[in-house]
């Protein structure tokens, strides 16, 4: 924390804020950017600012006066950072923190922590997300490998599909004369020359074309994909939906996001495991929130992404070594899968403007979708009775 800030700060929490500080002065505090919390000698919340409410997700009423460790387990690092700077008089840096409770799920936190030395045993905490911008640098890189799959996939068709063709022709010829015993391996080849054919047609879905992005209702979206998991691969589980009605449309192709939500929810469903069954859950939401801010592919324009579409299930989590690679292709955990669906996914939000992020623990899977809202639009986009 500057010199600066730290004055500012101190100046505001003087004394516990007994003397209310002067209107500008908090004012600029109260707007400032920068989640700020501070704590009284019993780790108690004395202080918090509009960013703080957010980035904790909890309003001020609620969270004054309440310990830390309503919030946090008493063993978070937090806790030890806090009580070094009381014992040591001096502001500590720490990065890459975890703040993990039922009520709170914030990873990669960046955390200043400095000693009030008007208000002895008082901390004030300074809190930065960081990760939103290693999100968005994931995606890029899912991007990129995204565009290796688009060229091995030209490279595919032209060089396996028709020698592919012939094999299968080939074995057709065979099988119309063979014996019954030899029968068996002659459709044996021609059902693994077409298997490798689809995957070779799955990924030329990851060609470079330009999308045409048109006013998109989210939620008619969500029900259609809802209708389709609950007649069929979805039946035995329990969907939740908790809708913002008033949300204008999406900015994108119909279509697209269908396929997009579609293996989501599929996923989900498939993630929840036998043992869980009878209590599995899958829960959709939508909802307005200020999101991050980046170029649109194609355009020098920077767009707002408000618009966040959750698909979240209660199934076994996935494993930690596997998250940081979830979206890059051929990277699977089901046995039978070949690895492009979240691949494709990666691609589609991100042709749209987009930006996804998963978080994983046992059970709790959360994917979110931060979409871009169509341009002056005020049409209120509730589902039909």
């Amino acid at each position: 924390m500057n010199s600066g800030f730290g004055r500012t700060v101190r100046s505001l929490v003087r004394r516990g804020s007994r003397t209310p500080p002067p209107p500008d002065l908090q004012m600029m505090m109260t707007s400032l950017p920068v989640p700020v919390v501070m704590l009284d000698p019993e780790n108690r919340v004395r202080w918090l600012n509009q960013s703080a409410e957010q980035f904790l997700g909890i309003s001020a009423s609620q969270l004054l006066g309440v310990p830390l460790d309503h919030l946090l387990a008493p063993d978070n690092p937090l806790f030890m950072m806090i009580d070094q700077v009381r014992s040591q008089g001096v502001t500590i840096a720490e990065h890459d923190l975890s703040l993990e409770s039922p009520r709170l799920s914030k990873h990669g936190i960046a955390v200043q922590a400095a000693p009030m030395v008007e208000d002895p045993g008082a901390v004030v905490l300074c809190f930065h997300d960081s990760s939103a911008a290693r999100t968005l640098d994931r995606q890029m890189n899912f991007r990129s490998a995204a565009r290796s799959v688009s060229g091995m996939a030209a490279i595919l068709a032209h060089e396996v599909k028709n020698p592919l063709s012939g094999i299968r022709g080939a074995a057709q010829l065979l099988e119309a004369n063979a014996m019954d015993a030899d029968r068996e391996l002659t459709v044996l080849i021609r059902d693994e020359a077409d298997r490798i054919r689809a995957l070779v047609d799955r990924m030329e879905i990851f060609s470079e074309r330009p999308i045409e992005r048109r006013p998109v209702n989210i939620h008619w979206v969500l029900e259609h994909v809802r209708k389709l998991a609950a007649s069929g691969f979805a039946s035995h589980l329990r969907i939740v939906e908790a809708y913002d009605p008033s949300l204008p449309p999406v900015a994108g192709n119909r279509d697209q996001l269908i396929q997009v939500l579609l293996n989501l929810v599929k996923n989900a469903a498939e993630a929840i495991t036998q043992d869980d069954m009878a209590n599995g859950e899958i829960y959709l939401s939508t909802a307005y929130h200020h999101g991050v801010r980046l170029a649109a592919p194609g355009s020098n324009k920077r767009v707002h992404l408000p618009l966040v579409v959750t698909v979240r299930d209660n199934g076994p989590g996935i494993p930690e070594d596997l998250l940081p690679h979830l979206f890059e292709p051929f990277v699977t955990t089901k046995t039978s899968g070949s690895g492009l669906g979240l691949a494709l996914v990666a691609k589609i939000i991100g042709d749209h403007g987009g930006l996804i992020e998963v978080e994983s623990r046992p059970g709790r899977t959360e994917f979110r979708l931060h979409l871009p809202l169509m341009a002056d639009e005020t049409d209120n986009f509730a589902l039909p009775g």
